[in-house]
Formats: structure tokens, sequence, C-alpha cells
């Protein structure tokens, strides 16, 4: 229970560093966790149920954010929409995380033709945009959550790559490296026990702000169809339907897009703060 205690009260200080649009951008974050989670408790009605006789009713006491064109309440499809979100954007971001981080690693440190062959490849992926790459993989392999997971991870492996072969580079002309080239240690062991912990603080803060970046890019590609198949609530999926029903039920389109922006606004104040919590430059202007 004490370790418990010091650790969050070591998170507090270290988010204390980022000010308090940090402190906003972790709430903000925290409540849209707990409401994904909790959903089955808090979601008024099954997001699932179709009631055609309260179809595209407008919000109102019953109905807080209205209905849709099936006549399913919109916030508790709003509230298991966030689960979709979050599932996406951390399990995407995780997976190209390892991969571009490690991509990037082997890179800097073996360096020479590879770390070039590397590169190329990153500099290709680079070359789209990453909503553009994002439609390609997720149309060759077809709509579905585990295929839009894979869709969106392919579109952040490359920065994660380029950002860790960076630091490796400096780091691996290091004193601290060289002395345990002398000492017998594998290159395993360098870039397990001496690189990687040396840049995973600056890799796990742009993961917060790519995260941001993946789930508006799940939001874009539900919202042409691309996404998770329905009748499964995505906030793409009800920002496309809301589209279609813009001129006689508003409420389809701008709840759903407020959700989005709450969420991508929350992860931006969040790792905005930690990297300049994260910054010793920053650190010592302030």
């Amino acid at each position: 229970m004490k370790t418990i205690l010091l650790a969050l009260r070591d998170a507090a200080r270290f988010l204390s560093r980022g000010g308090a649009f940090t402190w906003l951008g972790f709430g903000l974050l925290c409540a849209i966790v707990l409401m994904a989670v909790f959903a089955p408790l808090i979601a008024p009605y099954d997001p699932l149920e179709q009631d055609i006789v309260n179809r595209l009713l407008p919000p109102s006491p019953e109905f807080w954010l209205g209905t849709d064109s099936y006549g399913r309440d919109v916030l508790s499809r709003l509230i298991y929409g966030a689960r979709v979100s979050l599932v996406v954007g951390i399990v995407a971001i995780a997976i190209a995380m390892v991969i571009g981080t490690a991509m990037g690693i082997l890179a800097g440190y073996i360096g020479g033709r590879f770390d070039a062959f590397v590169m190329a490849i990153v500099d290709i992926m680079l070359s789209f945009p990453s909503l553009l790459l994002g439609m390609l993989v997720a149309a060759v392999l077809g709509a579905s959550l585990e295929n839009l997971i894979i869709a969106i991870a392919i579109t952040e492996i490359a920065p994660f790559a380029r950002l860790a072969r960076a630091p490796t580079l400096v780091l691996k002309e290091q004193d601290f490296i060289q002395a345990t080239r002398a000492m017998g240690c594998s290159h395993s062991r360098i870039m397990g026990v001496h690189i990687v912990p040396n840049i995973m603080s600056e890799i796990l803060v742009m993961a917060s702000l790519w995260m941001a970046t993946a789930i508006r890019t799940e939001a874009s590609l539900s919202f042409i169809g691309l996404g998770v198949k329905p009748p499964t609530p995505t906030w793409g999926g009800m920002i496309r339907e809301g589209f279609e029903n813009i001129l006689e039920a508003w409420w389809l389109a701008v709840f759903p897009s407020i959700f989005v922006f709450v969420t991508v606004l929350a992860l931006n104040l969040l790792g905005d703060g930690l990297r300049d919590a994260t910054d010793p430059k920053l650190r010592q202007r302030t």
C-alpha cells in the first residue's frame, strides 16, 4: 500500500510539472476511460436496441442526446463507442511503438547498409499521408476491429522508427556504451538494458500524442465505411449516419464529433504536458 501511495505521489509531481493544462487533459482522459470501462452501468439503454417508434427524436429528458434513425439512444451508443476508440488507439499505438522502436534502435545501432535499407522503407511509408495509407490497408484487409487496428498500427510504425533511431545514433557513441562493449556485453543486452531505457520517456510521451492521431484516424476510417462493421457503435460511424441526416437530425453528427474532439484534446494536452515535463531545457526556463 505504501509503495502504491509513493508511486501516485511521484506521478502527481510529474504531472504537476506540465501545468494546469496537463491536469485538465489527464482528468478528461480519466473520465473517458472510466466511461468506457463502466459503460454497462452508465449507459441508460441498450446501444443496439432498436425502437422505430422513437426514431430521430431530438434531445429530451427521456433521451438526453436524442435517438438515431433506428430509434437507438445516441448517448448509450456514444458511451459504448468510447470502448472501440480507446481499444483501437491503445492497441494500435502499442503495436506501432514496439515494432517501430525496435526498427529504429536496430537501424541506428547497426548502421551502414542496414540503416539505409530500414530508413528507405520508413521514408516510403512516410511519403503516404497516414489516413491514405490507413485507407489502403483497411480496404485490402476488410472492415473489422482487428483489421482496423492493424491498418492504423502500420501508419504509425514509421514515426516511431525515426524517433527511436536519432537518439540511438548518439547513445551508441557514448562512453558508457563503449565501456559495456569493452566489458564483453552482447549487442542485445546493450540495446535492451542501456539504450531502450534512455529513450523510453520520449517514446512514451510521443505515444500519447500519436494516440490522438490514431483515434482521429479510426473515426475517419469508420466514417467512410472502413471501420468496425455496424451495428457496433463507433464515433466515426455515428458521425457518418449523422451526416446523412444532418438537415433533419443535427444531433446525430454534432455529439459524436464533440466526443472525438474532447478525446483528442485530452490526449494532446496530456502529451504536451508530459513532453514539457521530460524536457530539461523547458524545465530550466520555468
